[in-house]
């Protein structure tokens, strides 16, 4: 396995320092986000998104070959562009943009040596899975061909994305849970749709995080490490109707409730052999730049020596 981060905690730090860092770190990989650029003075809608490491919208033959010259000079990789929105947002137009612009990724990640993509499904949070449903295909199925046209696999990342109030009560992302998931690829049974799996949302809904691994050992494309903290004095108290956030807290790998160890190995059991891409959203990390670069260094700290113990 390769132990790379996600780049959306450093959203200050232009591409070519990226990579910089992610060498002197001796990271293997990186997994850039590709947001759409907003405008200037506009922020994203919620926190860690509306990150531009690279502009799909935009990139043009020379970019991409540059893109593709910093890879080789580092000798670290991409192990996957990723874009997260809400492609089955209840507002039409909004999930236009997002389906037109994750289009806009997936043709451009062949163009930078890419083979990988990341994001949510979607979901109007309004409504059951089952009133999604219909959507979801109608959506996901060209996507998916557009994908497998381009030869880029697609990682569904697992996050219920419900942990605010404007969330409640389905959360705004369809991949909860392997009940869905194994729907999913039933429905749309393509070699290259499948997973961005990340155990700290088992974590927190109370779910087993191995279990899944053996079943869907096909599926797994990449992988983040997050870890969280379920909080259970606090959750005797608010009961699993309250937001998720009064009850648990995203943590780094080591500082919560995922046995990495137990998690990795399950892994390699598996026969994964692909990314491991620290995912930071401790706020307790997040003061300043210097901090959030150590929180990656800590992270890599408690991850590597037990990658190394598997190779």
């Amino acid at each position: 396995m390769q132990l790379g981060f996600v780049s959306a905690i450093l959203p200050e730090v232009g591409l070519e320092d990226l990579f910089r860092f992610a060498v002197a770190e001796k990271f293997d990989c990186i997994e850039l986000m590709c947001w759409p650029p907003h405008p200037k003075g506009a922020r994203a809608e919620r926190r860690y998104a509306g990150v531009t490491h690279v502009d799909c919208s935009s990139l043009d033959d020379a970019r991409a070959e540059s893109v593709r010259a910093l890879v080789a000079e580092t000798g670290v990789a991409i192990s996957g562009l990723g874009y997260y929105p809400n492609l089955l947002s209840p507002d039409p137009a909004e999930a236009a943009v997002c389906a037109e612009h994750l289009g806009k990724v997936i043709r451009a990640a062949p163009r930078l040596g890419v083979r990988q993509v990341n994001t949510f499904i979607g979901r109007d949070w309004k409504k059951s899975v089952e009133h999604n449903w219909p959507r979801f295909l109608e959506v996901w199925r060209p996507l998916v061909a557009l994908a497998e046209a381009r030869q880029v696999r697609i990682g569904i990342e697992n996050c219920p994305m419900f942990f605010t109030r404007d969330e409640w009560p389905g959360g705004k992302n369809l991949a909860t849970c392997p009940a869905i998931w194994r729907r999913m690829f039933a429905e749309i049974p393509s070699p290259n749709f499948g997973l961005n799996f990340d155990p700290s949302h088992l974590v927190w809904q109370q779910m087993d995080y191995l279990k899944p691994l053996a079943e869907f050992a096909g599926r797994i494309f990449h992988v983040h490490a997050k870890d969280a903290h379920l909080q259970r004095e606090r959750l005797d108290d608010v009961g699993v109707l309250a937001t998720p956030l009064e009850y648990h807290q995203p943590r780094l790998p080591g500082l919560g409730d995922v046995d990495w160890s137990a998690f990795l190995a399950a892994l390699a059991r598996a026969g994964y052999d692909g990314p491991v891409a620290i995912e930071v959203e401790d706020r307790r990390f997040e003061g300043s730049l210097a901090a959030r670069q150590q929180a990656l260094r800590q992270s890599a700290a408690h991850l590597r020596p037990l990658l190394e113990k598997l190779a």
